[in-house]
């Protein structure tokens, strides 16, 4: 694959008002992707564009809406809107693209750009590499004349269309009337509509992280920092708690004694209950290559499979499109429902495991651990510049590591699609040999980077 100037695992994302994050670029990026998508019959070509709470989105969006009317493109805006409800009213509303601004789980510093497809679906390598193509070659050629700019408005109305979506998916004869639920939003894009939704369906709604100011997004809140979600469970006596990123793609769980429930274990829960009232289709789940080994146990001992591809959850939707699956996602909290959802869907996901909850009249905990991880590590090894990955002294430690685990367990090291990273990750039985090997992986990565 040619290489990448602008794009990484998840659209384009960097420090706000530092390259490839500048208004400069978000222009271009507009430009480029607003010629790509428009085609040449002679309606107007539309495109979307929905943003988390973070300060320098509006630094960011504005050059997106004139890269886009320079092009030709119409512009709605929508304001602070969940990711997938971005890619949800790309499609219902027609739109020829859909444009979501954040940085996910990332702190208010940095930004991004994800672009979706007129069928609400991510775009893959392939078009994103025509982008960035086009983001480098002269663009005047192709500004639209004075009479043919694109005209720009907002709507005020998609949180209220992506709060009815989300409801039609829970099970019309349940309610959570008597249930106690935490909601922590990581003062991000679903600070009103997930208090809301849940509050609509009957829930006692104990809201956190709902008071975004620019600069507190994720900040010791949200899926990343599970710590405020327990807490407040046990303050509150909730019956479970839920917590989502700043885009609200991801969602994590806690039970009622405030113990984390990853997104493997909601997985499972979900593939489980699926699969007992028919509705899981492939036959199996798609994970990534991060998912615990626990979780393909489990599912195999159920006459299922466990799919993995690279990490990133448009790579996850690639493949359930392909295998005709609908539930994959990812350990971090990804999870796509192919049934309601083009993308990952916290809030949605969180439905479902609240769906189980209520009919099988059990405490979560009761329900949180599927299956006993097997012992995971995972180390994130920061480094400046270099291709550390690339040492020979690196790849000698990796195979070591391997050779000791003897088969009976993964190591896996890649390079973050985001950030200046290194993940180092080694699961099996003996959580002594995988610490030792981490450990020896992450020394020899120190040292080349």
């Amino acid at each position: 694959m040619a290489e990448r100037r602008y794009f990484g695992t998840d659209g384009i994302r960097g420090r706000a008002n530092t390259h490839p994050m500048t208004p400069e670029v978000a222009l271009r990026v507009g430009l480029a992707a607003g010629r790509m998508f428009m085609s040449e019959d002679d309606r107007r070509h539309t495109v979307v564009i929905g943003k988390d709470t973070r300060l320098s989105g509006y630094m960011i969006e504005p050059a997106l809406v004139a890269g886009f009317a320079s092009a030709g493109m119409d512009v709605i805006t929508f304001g602070p809107l969940p990711t997938p409800g971005v890619a949800m009213m790309t499609r219902s509303m027609r739109a020829d693209l859909g444009v979501m601004i954040s940085a996910s789980h990332n702190g208010f510093m940095d930004n991004g750009i994800k672009l979706f497809g007129p069928d609400g679906y991510k775009l893959s390598d392939s078009v994103e590499l025509k982008i960035e193509a086009m983001m480098d070659a002269d663009l005047d050629a192709d500004l639209a004349p004075a009479d043919q700019l694109g005209r720009v408005r907002r709507i005020d109305d998609s949180q209220a269309r992506y709060i009815e979506v989300a409801k039609a998916t829970f099970p019309k004869a349940l309610s959570l009337k008597g249930l106690r639920v935490v909601i922590d939003c990581a003062n991000g894009a679903g600070y009103r509509v997930a208090p809301t939704t849940l509050y609509e369906l009957g829930a006692e709604v104990f809201p956190l992280g709902v008071e975004p100011n620019g600069l507190n997004i994720n900040a010791d809140c949200g899926s990343t920092y599970p710590q405020a979600l327990s807490a407040a469970v046990n303050l509150h006596r909730a019956d479970i708690g839920i917590a989502l990123d700043g885009d609200a793609d991801r969602v994590i769980i806690c039970d009622e004694k405030g113990q984390v429930v990853d997104g493997d274990q909601i997985m499972a829960l979900v593939a489980r209950d699926w699969a007992a009232q028919g509705l899981l289709m492939g036959g199996g789940v798609v994970a990534t290559v991060m998912s615990n080994l626990g979780l393909e146990r489990a599912l195999l001992a159920d006459g299922l499979t466990l799919e993995r591809t690279r990490v990133g959850d448009r790579y996850v939707m690639e493949r359930m499109r392909e295998g005709g699956f609908n539930l994959g996602g990812e350990q971090s909290g990804h999870i796509i429902l192919r049934d309601h959802a083009t993308t990952g869907d916290g809030l949605i996901s969180a439905l479902q495991v609240l769906a189980v909850l209520v009919k099988s009249g059990r405490k979560m905990s009761d329900l949180a651990r599927q299956f006993d991880p097997v012992p995971q590590i995972l180390e994130n090894v920061r480094y400046v510049a270099g291709k550390p990955m690339e040492a020979a002294s690196v790849k000698a430690a990796i195979a070591e590591g391997e050779a000791r685990l003897k088969g009976q367990g993964r190591v896996l090291v890649r390079k973050s699609g985001t950030e200046k990273l290194i993940r180092v990750m080694a699961e099996g039985d003996d959580e002594a040999l995988v610490r030792s090997v981490v450990d020896d992986i992450c020394a020899a990565v120190k040292a080349a980077g």
